[in-house]
């Protein structure tokens, strides 16, 4: 079979299992929540409002119906691409609330992986090329350290020291509540400022992202820095980087031009997995920082028992970890022609 066949057949084989995965998840979701202690209807009404009001709502919510018929609405619900409707939210409809927050988090994931993978990458040649030295040495101690540190731990030592000892820093939140935020098409502040060529609105919003993109970058660049370093140390101590030294070829020309090319593979192959770390950090993150995105809501709607508000959000984040899971394994099968499938 022919290298393009063999991919072609491992990305269908990939699509037809995306769906179980999918409903795996699903399945998980669902019955955790309802094994969870906690009443959604007294998270709502109260502990103390009277039973016949909760029966009512109750009933009116679905939530009284056996839990396999739930079950099986909630499966209905899906195939229809209709993620339901939030139980504490006055019936907003899950969609509404995906489209109102998620632009924030993505705006935060974007930057936190962009700062993560500069850091990761800068550390991880560094310790590479200097392999025995203090920077070597350094260069693992920072890829031991930030991947043991706890992110919220990191977040909050970060807001003591530039936001309330130095005052550098906006504590949390994401645009100051005295100013006309951003508006624009995509809900990513920096660049709707930009579209509409304010610039104080992008300084602004981008002051903002400082600390919460940092502190999410700083548990992601250590994943980074391990990958780099070990790849590109393997690849330097290589036979054909061997054979362009012996030719005289310039040093940086040898790191740039061949070691580093095939030291990145792996990077690209791990940026799927990271994606996941990533929409889980920016729970943690947004949650610290007051961030008003979707991690922050779905750590609400898990306070308040809103199931089907948690479950959507965690559909619509297990869809695309798996989309860019298969997107990654093309575009890695693409870079790397040995790959075979």
């Amino acid at each position: 079979m022919s290298r393009l066949r063999a991919l072609q057949a491992y990305i269908i084989l990939r699509l037809l299992l995306a769906p179980l995965m999918l409903w795996t998840i699903v399945t998980v979701v669902f019955l955790l929540l309802r094994a969870t202690p906690g009443d959604p209807v007294d998270a709502i009404l109260g502990p103390r409002a009277p039973a016949a009001v909760k029966a009512a709502l109750r009933d009116q919510l679905g939530l009284s119906l056996p839990l396999w018929k739930q079950y099986f609405n909630y499966l209905g619900q899906l195939l229809q691409f209709d993620l339901g409707t939030s139980l504490t939210s006055q019936g907003e409809a899950v969609t509404k609330i995906i489209g109102d927050y998620f632009p924030a988090t993505a705006e935060l994931a974007l930057y936190s992986l962009a700062i993560a993978l500069v850091l990761g990458l800068g550390i991880g040649m560094v310790a590479a090329v200097r392999s025995g030295s203090g920077w070597d040495l350094g260069g693992r101690l920072f890829g031991i350290i930030t991947y043991a540190l706890p992110l919220f731990w990191i977040g909050m030592l970060l807001q003591l020291v530039f936001s309330v000892e130095l005052g550098w820093l906006p504590l949390g939140t994401r645009y100051p509540i005295t100013l006309t935020a951003p508006a624009g098409p995509t809900g990513l502040y920096t660049l709707d400022s930009l579209l509409r060529g304010n610039l104080g609105q992008f300084f602004t919003a981008l002051y903002y992202l400082i600390l919460p993109s940092v502190t999410l970058a700083i548990v992601l660049s250590g994943i980074f820095e391990r990958i780099v370093r070990v790849s590109l140390r393997q690849t330097l101590d290589a036979d054909y980087v061997e054979a362009a030294r012996a030719r005289g070829i310039p040093e940086m020309n040898i790191l740039v031009n061949y070691a580093l090319k095939n030291a990145l593979i792996p990077v690209v192959t791990v940026l799927g997995l990271t994606l996941a770390s990533l929409l889980g950090g920016a729970v943690l993150t947004e949650v610290t920082f007051s961030w008003p995105g979707l991690g922050n809501r779905l750590y609400e709607a898990i306070s308040l028992r809103d199931y089907a508000t948690v479950q959507g959000i965690i559909v619509f984040f297990a869809v695309i970890v798996v989309t860019a899971s298969i997107l990654i394994d093309i575009l890695n099968a693409w870079i790397d022609p040995r790959i075979r499938y």
